[in-house]
């Protein structure tokens, strides 16, 4: 087995894991397929720069999907962001309400115009703007109220725009995380003012780096277009409304180029489908923790039955570790802690014989078999230890073991795959041409058909 096959083999496998054989990756990026032909269909136009066909057709599936008066791509959902504060007119000693548990992004959009933030607690169920905290924080300084849509489940957005109607506010949606979600069957990022969304490659439907500005109020859809094109008229140049274009207005370069939207168009084609699997997966993650629910050792994410979500994340809430303690059995608490603590000793040493001895019981113990949450990880790391030795066969034993009783125990599917990637890689090392051919094609069935 060749050393470019190996190298392969690893890098196939970092998508699913990361470098370090211990960590799951934090996100995987997805591909439609059509992405490359896109690309070169844009090359092949001769117009790499901003506002391209690609360009176009997204703002018009998002005018499609959003019922939006404008689909402005930008380079981010910040950029995004930042337009909504120029177009709601902020400045110095002007209030912007937003909730206290959101990114950055959401407030350095303000402050950079001189505006401050004026953070709003959540609430304890979605996690999103307490909706009922907004009037005590109003005062006759605030421009504006920002909600975002945690974890693509809506913000109480009629409340939120009842509230800013009787007080003459805007409300601009930061729907990053919400694209294709709903709320009572409109689209989130539909309903206020503005909206940014976000094609970050850890969102649902991804260009690398990329966002788009929403304009739902026509009034802002002429001078958002003067904005997003360095606070010149160029667009209405280019629908021959003027004979020539100039600086009428502050903006900035918030394009992008053609080549990201291409890409993105190529997801936007699949963003139904892609929803529909993130659900399904979500659904999955749902269903398995309701037992942990019920025994009080954490809270699922909670869904308003108003909304639909678009599973851009399942989250857990866990107490805190004395209060799960009292939960755990003191053996099985010990045997998480035991574990926890060798893993992040061991790993990035060589590993002596009593280090695998140690290992090699710990995972082949009653006590560990009996308990899923440290089976997986325990022979993951004896297959890790005895890898880090060059003793192929000994780890292979581990992760065949792994691999073998995966699908019965109920581990998930990142887990499985990691064991039959490592045993592929084994087997080349190895010399095993069958073994490496069989486990990878294993491996292949399992990602694709996950």
């Amino acid at each position: 087995m060749t050393n470019s096959t190996t190298d392969s083999k690893r890098e196939r496998g970092h998508v699913l894991r990361g470098r370090d054989p211990g960590v799951v990756a934090f996100n995987r990026p997805f591909l439609t397929g059509r992405e490359l032909e896109y690309i070169q269909r844009a090359h092949a136009n001769g117009h790499l720069a901003g506002q391209g066909e690609f360009a176009r057709l997204c703002g018009q599936w998002l005018e499609e999907h959003f019922g939006s008066s404008r689909g402005l791509l930008t380079h981010s959902c910040t950029a995004a962001l930042e337009m909504s504060a120029i177009l709601a007119d902020v400045g110095p000693g002007d209030e912007v309400i937003m909730p206290s548990f959101t990114f950055v992004s959401t407030a350095n959009a303000f402050v950079l115009r001189g505006a401050t933030p004026v953070f709003v607690d959540i609430r304890s169920d979605t996690l999103n703007l307490d909706e009922r905290l907004l009037e005590q924080a109003i005062t006759d300084r605030t421009k504006a109220i920002v909600p975002v849509h945690y974890a693509g489940v809506a913000c109480e957005m009629d409340a939120i725009m009842a509230i800013a109607r009787a007080r003459g506010l805007l409300v601009i949606e930061d729907a990053a995380q919400a694209v294709l979600s709903t709320y009572k069957g409109r689209p989130a990022g539909g309903l206020g003012h503005l909206a940014a969304l976000s094609f970050h490659e850890t969102k649902n439907v991804i260009s690398g780096e990329g966002g788009a500005l929403l304009v739902n109020d026509p009034a802002f859809a002429s001078r958002a277009e003067v904005i997003l094109e360095k606070g010149t008229n160029r667009s209405q140049f280019f629908r021959g409304e003027v004979d020539k274009y100039t600086w009428v207005d502050i903006g900035s370069s918030y394009l992008p180029g053609e080549i990201i939207a291409a890409f993105l168009y190529a997801q936007l084609e699949h963003a139904e489908e892609i929803t529909a699997r993130r659900r399904a997966i979500w659904a999955r993650y749902h269903s398995a923790f309701e037992g942990a629910e019920r025994e009080g050792l954490l809270r699922r994410p909670i869904v308003p039955d108003d909304r639909e979500h678009n599973a851009h994340m399942y989250y857990l809430l866990l107490p805190d570790l004395e209060a799960l303690a009292h939960k755990l059995a003191p053996g099985q608490l010990a045997g998480h802690a035991r574990l926890y603590a060798r893993y992040r000793e061991l790993r990035g040493r060589a590993l002596s014989a009593p280090d695998l001895r140690e290992l090699e019981e710990f995972a082949q113990s009653p006590a560990v078999g009996a308990d899923p949450l440290l089976w997986a990880p325990a022979l993951q790391l004896a297959g890790f230890g005895h890898a880090a030795r060059s003793d192929w066969r000994a780890a292979q034993r581990f992760y065949g073991t792994l691999a073998a009783a995966c699908p019965a125990r109920g581990c998930t599917i990142e887990t499985e795959a990691i064991a039959l990637d490592e045993l592929a890689d084994l087997a080349a090392r190895d010399g095993d041409f069958a073994a490496f051919v069989s486990h990878g094609l294993r491996w292949q069935h399992l990602v694709l058909a996950g």
